[in-house]
């Protein structure tokens, strides 16, 4: 698992010359008669306009490396003690100082945090899903298969939504593992969590074209359980050695295309382990509960209102009048 996560990034300069090479070779089939040939022209005006791997994978390192990450170093690590160092000089008071400080450190993180860290968080959530699905999409592509559809769309949100739920809950238990009494041990079994939850990112992208569907996801990871382990490791311990959860959020997004590539051109074993780790068995059971749940109230919910539009068989009492008296 260490060895394709890390070999695997090395196949990123060849994967455009690849794909170029693949959309060639269909363009040739096609190009038989003069409207073919018009159609191949114009289908290659359009694959030139398509964003390229490399390209997309630099976008993602520049904009969570030399935007967000650049902008938090400088403020932090630039501006801040710059500043503080400034007012030190105006007040000459240490005392005075501490006190002016501390409310002016207080005010200028706050407002920093709020109008500049926190709406690009979410901007960088938006950008990065489309960047990922591009890169996950490019790289599907040279493997020359079709993507396996979904039977339906309700069903692809359903997947999408469980599988969030799922995540959040598998991240919540490894943080409370983590709190073990005997910390080294907390802390291997919760890389051990991190490790296949990001295996599970990054191979979710190609799964998903093979229509795998969540429940035979999660049981590869728990019957290959080492292949993962070892696959997610090395951004597993990357991504737990800044302090601060902005910053490792950056890193992840940094590293995540390349892992992406290498999950792609992984050859996962065929050979199942004897012992199956069903660590996604309570958060699949609380997903369970959960999601069912939902689904029932929103469907009791749409019956009671639909029960509400149409109209009683029963006439009402108040419209029932008396019969004319003979």
């Amino acid at each position: 698992g260490i060895k394709d996560s890390i070999l695997g990034i090395g196949t990123i300069s060849k994967l455009d010359a690849r794909i170029q090479q693949k959309r060639e070779e269909q363009r040739r089939r096609r190009a038989s008669g003069a409207l073919a040939q018009r159609r191949a022209q114009s289908e290659e005006r359009k694959q030139e306009s398509e964003p390229k791997l490399a390209s997309r994978i630099l976008q993602c390192c520049a904009w969570n490396g030399g935007v967000f990450w650049l902008s938090l170093f400088l403020f932090y690590r630039v501006f801040i003690p710059l500043l503080q160092t400034l007012t030190a000089t105006i007040i000459g008071d240490p005392s005075l100082h501490g006190d002016v400080w501390s409310w002016l450190e207080f005010i200028l993180t706050s407002v920093f945090s709020a109008l500049w860290v926190l709406p690009l968080f979410v901007l960088s959530k938006i950008v990065n899903a489309i960047w990922f699905q591009d890169i996950a999409d490019l790289a599907f592509e040279v493997s020359g298969r079709k993507a396996q559809p979904f039977p339906s769309v309700s069903k692809i949100i359903a997947d999408m939504l469980f599988n969030l739920l799922l995540q959040a809950l598998f991240l919540i238990q490894g943080m409370i593992v983590s709190l073990f009494p005997i910390d080294v041990i907390g802390q291997m079994i919760s890389l051990l969590h991190m490790s296949l939850l990001y295996s599970l990112y990054c191979f979710e992208y190609r799964w998903f074209n093979h229509g795998v569907e969540m429940h035979q996801r999660l049981s590869n990871i728990e019957r290959n359980w080492p292949y993962y382990f070892g696959f997610g490791l090395p951004m597993a311990m990357l991504t737990a050695l800044p302090s601060s959860y902005i910053i490792s959020g950056c890193l992840f997004s940094i590293l995540f295309p390349l892992f992406i590539i290498s999950a792609n051109e992984a050859k996962t074993p065929v050979k199942l382990y004897h012992f199956q780790l069903r660590l996604f068995s309570l958060v699949v059971l609380i997903s369970n509960k959960l999601f069912h749940k939902t689904v029932h109230l929103q469907s009791s919910l749409t019956a009671s209102a639909s029960c509400e539009r149409l109209p009683s068989p029963h006439a009402s009492p108040a419209r029932q009048r008396p019969p004319p008296a003979q």
